[in-house]
């Protein structure tokens, strides 16, 4: 199991790397920190290159890169790489499949609503465009010890069921508890109907989910939550939200197969949730030939 963690060498790097420790200890997952060295190209700060910048630059970058290493505590495995390429995005996204990765990790930017998360070009982009899941770290984020729970945000559109799949799969080679969330802003309409439809939409969820494990003797304790709030964030904030907890959401209709889209009911979320979010892409499946726990 491997984990690609972004690393950029400022706080939002180590916050990347305090999550992507807290999740390998979980399920014993190695880690590649990951850092992009820009190409040689019009479109970079410096050009024409001058000389030996290339060579300053490359030994910047590898000390940068160890110093994340030395981050990582010593019972988690982790080494490093230098990509080079033109877009940061690509090279990471390049490199988790490469590397045949199973979580992309980054960090958010420290200018965000409450400090919790501010999405940069990178981040969007990787939101955007991923072929793999993308965990984002909130900025400030410092806990290494193992995740303790995962929810599940599951809406009432087409694709609730692949969310859910994938939210029972981690959840269980992870050893993890899992709750089932659906999220209701009150500011229109008749509030008590939409709660006790969330709330039916959920029950038949958990049903589904209790067929979907029916044969799992190892299956998840689930359980079910609706929030509800004047909006999305005020919904997310009435929460109770664990120390060590994770959220996983699925991608936007408008995302291609295989590949992740932040939709617009995601990015609301993200602007008011205080812990870890995991975006998954469309139709993700895991891997046929990964070893489980």
């Amino acid at each position: 199991m491997r984990y690609v963690v972004g690393y950029s060498a400022n706080a939002r790097g180590g916050d990347a790397v305090n999550l992507a420790v807290a999740l390998a200890r979980r399920q014993g997952a190695s880690l590649d920190l990951v850092m992009v060295m820009p190409e040689d190209s019009p479109y970079n700060g410096v050009y024409p290159p001058v000389a030996g910048f290339g060579d300053i630059l490359a030994e910047q970058i590898s000390h940068w890169i160890d110093e994340g290493l030395a981050l990582v505590p010593d019972d988690v495995p982790a080494q490093a790489h230098i990509r080079r390429g033109e877009s940061e995005a690509e090279a990471l996204i390049a490199a988790a499949e490469e590397l045949g990765a199973e979580l992309l990790v980054i960090g958010a930017s420290s200018s965000g609503l409450f400090k919790r998360f501010s999405i940069g070009s990178v981040a969007s982009a990787l939101l955007h465009a991923a072929t793999v899941p993308v965990v984002l770290a909130p900025s400030g984020y410092s806990r290494t010890d193992p995740i303790t729970r995962l929810t599940c945000a599951l809406g009432t559109r087409a694709g609730a069921e692949d969310v859910l799949r994938t939210g029972l799969e981690m959840a269980k080679r992870r050893c993890l508890p899992l709750r089932l969330v659906s999220l209701v802003a009150l500011g229109q309409g008749d509030a008590t109907a939409s709660i006790e439809e969330a709330r039916a939409h959920l029950r038949s969820v958990a049903e589904a989910s209790q067929g979907l494990a029916a044969a799992d003797l190892d299956k998840p304790e689930i359980d079910v939550v609706v929030g509800h709030g004047r909006t999305i964030e005020d919904a997310v904030d009435g929460l109770n939200w664990k120390k060590g907890e994770i959220l996983l959401i699925g991608s936007s209709r408008l995302a291609q197969n295989k590949s992740i889209f932040l939709g617009s009911t995601a990015n609301r979320i993200l602007r008011a949730l205080p812990v870890p979010m995991i975006v998954v892409p469309r139709n993700f499946e895991f891997p046929t030939n990964e070893v489980t726990k």
